[in-house]
């Protein structure tokens, strides 16, 4: 059998004897608790009957803290640490968080979408703190996998037990050229008459980056990928630059004003992104999230 804690010993009082160890002063102790200093004197005593052992020396009005306090206050702080990442951790098992959402999403949805989501976020939870992590489809669903993010923006991922998914909106892929090159006078692109294009895209892990490679194999071609880049506006760079044509998702449309054209794709091409939320089952209650999930639909940009 486990040996027992004197009943006499609990985690308000030792937070007593670290906020006295810290201050060295009963009233001041007492006022960084919100406490009498009666309560504060009567704690430390108390605790000292519980551990059986002297704790204090008073020398005068004066409480010296012996060797046995210095040790029971280093136990104290690693005993309230762990405690303090139990309850948290027990909070997010039940489906409740803390007053922290990390948030992850991709690239291009930090034109519009994301900054509208912010903003009513926080009208709707002021005391909420937010943390933004930018990244790709993979990535953000690894980390949210490993508890290292909350929730993420980002296109919907193959079915997961694990992985709650809400659709938001979709968003069509276009080809996507500099301005004016002989594609801007087009109604449609047939990836076929493109085999002598240079191309860039992203590298993989994007969902964009799937959608390209989904595109050339009904094409029938590999294409001449002349550089890969890791977010979608260091790519939209290159083609407004001349350096090659890609394919894009509508929602960065006039990011780079009229220096990237934006053209259909032939109908066998037609490709959709589902953007939603996506977050881990076992936090579907969590306050926070459903605050955050709410805004997401409510966000008149996050379809624009």
């Amino acid at each position: 059998m486990r040996n027992r804690i004197d009943e006499e010993i609990t985690f308000r009082k030792l937070e007593v004897l670290l906020a006295y160890m810290e201050t060295g002063n009963l009233g001041r102790a007492a006022e960084a608790l919100e406490l009498s200093t009666v309560s504060v004197h009567r704690a430390l005593h108390s605790l000292e009957q519980g551990l059986r052992c002297t704790l204090f020396r008073h020398e005068g009005r004066n409480l010296n803290p012996t060797d046995a306090a210095r040790v029971l206050a280093d136990t104290a702080r690693d005993v309230i640490a762990a405690m303090t990442d139990g309850i948290r951790a027990t909070r997010e098992a039940a489906g409740y968080s803390s007053n922290r959402l990390r948030i992850g999403s991709m690239y291009s949805l930090t034109t519009r979408a994301v900054p509208s989501v912010l903003v009513d976020l926080k009208v709707r939870r002021p005391a909420l703190e937010v943390e933004l992590v930018l990244g790709s489809n993979a990535t953000l669903l690894e980390r949210l996998k490993r508890g290292e993010l909350d929730a993420v923006l980002m296109a919907i991922p193959d079915p997961d037990p694990e992985i709650e998914s809400v659709a938001l909106f979709d968003d069509d892929i276009f080809f996507a050229a500099p301005a004016g090159s002989k594609y801007a006078r087009m109604q449609e692109v047939d990836l076929r008459d493109c085999r002598d294009e240079r191309f860039v895209s992203l590298a993989d892990g994007f969902a964009t980056s799937d959608n390209f490679d989904h595109a050339f194999r009904i094409a029938g071609f590999t294409p001449d990928i002349s550089m890969r880049t890791g977010d979608i506006f260091s790519l939209m760079n290159l083609v407004s630059g001349g350096v090659g044509c890609t394919l894009l998702p509508g929602r960065v449309r006039g990011a780079f004003g009229d220096k990237v054209e934006f053209i259909r794709l032939k109908s066998e091409y037609v490709m959709r992104q589902t953007i939603g939320l996506s977050f881990r089952r076992a936090r579907e209650r969590d306050p926070n999230l459903l605050a955050l999930l709410a805004v997401c639909r409510l966000s008149s940009l996050l379809g624009s």
